[in-house]
């Protein structure tokens, strides 16, 4: 981190060697200021919507995650000179027109969403097309920090939960144990299990991509495979949520219908997904080793 400011600092320094170097600087104080002054509000609502939301807590470690990404970068930073582009101010009125839309419309999706252009907007203005190509993926990632609409994110989940409770019901059936499914309903001998939106593995998705995201970005993969690792992290946290729903329905038959509710309930989901991580971990591994054949 001390390297990549250092770099910043000395960039900044040869920028401020000539007057349109003072006249950027100038700029980039003004546009921060700006910036954390038009959205803070926008903040505040966003970390609340992390606190209070379980599907979004992951948003928590988004920004943090970006900012290592882009420390990640540090070396190529390093070897970069400010360069200011005009086009960089077209993407900003960009970004300000959606966060006018969307506070006008009451849609809070597209006013986050204006904080990603907006952000491109600024680092395009005040430091350059090099910079931006840089830093493209970690403020892209920034994304899995915007929780999804109602309206598609109820879409995605409740097939999920339909094909979840099939899956979960056919490996039960599998294992020896009588189960009627009725929808996300899935009936035992003991006890009834409704595969809710929280069991939908939409949660677990949305994380693991943001994961899979970060874990791709930092490797030593070509491109391809660095999508293939990406895109890993779907059918894998589709897979463990099917395991973990079996495992609720085991634990419900062989201890009792309370462990599909209290503790154990809550701890398997902690299990599946540190399992989906070592899964994730394997394919990389795998990647790798074909890379090296």
């Amino acid at each position: 981190m001390n390297s990549l400011l250092i770099s910043m600092r000395t960039s900044l320094h040869r920028a401020m060697s000539t007057r349109e170097g003072m006249f950027v600087l100038g700029y980039g104080v003004l546009f921060v200021a700006a910036f954390s002054f038009l959205y803070f509000g926008t903040f505040v609502d966003l970390v609340s919507d992390w606190n209070n939301n379980p599907n979004f807590s992951h948003g928590f470690l988004v920004p943090l995650i970006a900012g290592y990404l882009v420390w990640h970068r540090k070396e190529s930073l390093k070897e970069l000179s400010i360069d200011p582009s005009r086009l960089g101010m077209v993407v900003l009125v960009l970004g300000l027109s959606l966060f006018i839309v969307g506070t006008i419309g009451a849609e809070l999706f597209v006013m986050r969403f204006s904080i990603l252009v907006t952000l491109a907007g600024v680092i395009l203005f005040c430091l350059g097309p090099q910079w931006m190509k840089v830093t493209a993926v970690p403020v892209l990632y920034l994304l899995f920090m915007i929780p999804l609409p109602s309206i598609i994110w109820n879409r995605i989940a409740f097939p999920l939960q339909l094909m979840a409770a099939s899956a979960s019901a056919s490996s039960l059936s599998f294992l020896g144990i009588p189960v009627f499914r009725e929808g996300n309903v899935l009936q035992l001998a003991t006890t009834t299990l409704e595969v809710v939106d929280a069991c939908s593995g939409l949660r677990s998705l949305t994380s693991l991509l943001a994961l899979g995201a970060a874990f791709a970005f930092i490797s030593n993969l070509t491109l391809v495979k660095k999508w293939i690792l990406f895109l890993a992290s779907i059918p894998i946290a589709v897979f463990v949520n099917i395991v973990r729903l079996t495992a609720t329905g085991l634990m419900a038959i062989y201890i009792g219908p309370e462990a599909a509710h209290g503790f154990l309930h809550d701890m398997s989901g902690i299990v599946v997904f540190v399992v989906a991580m070592l899964m994730l971990y394997s394919v990389n591994q795998i990647l790798e080793y074909a890379k090296e054949r």
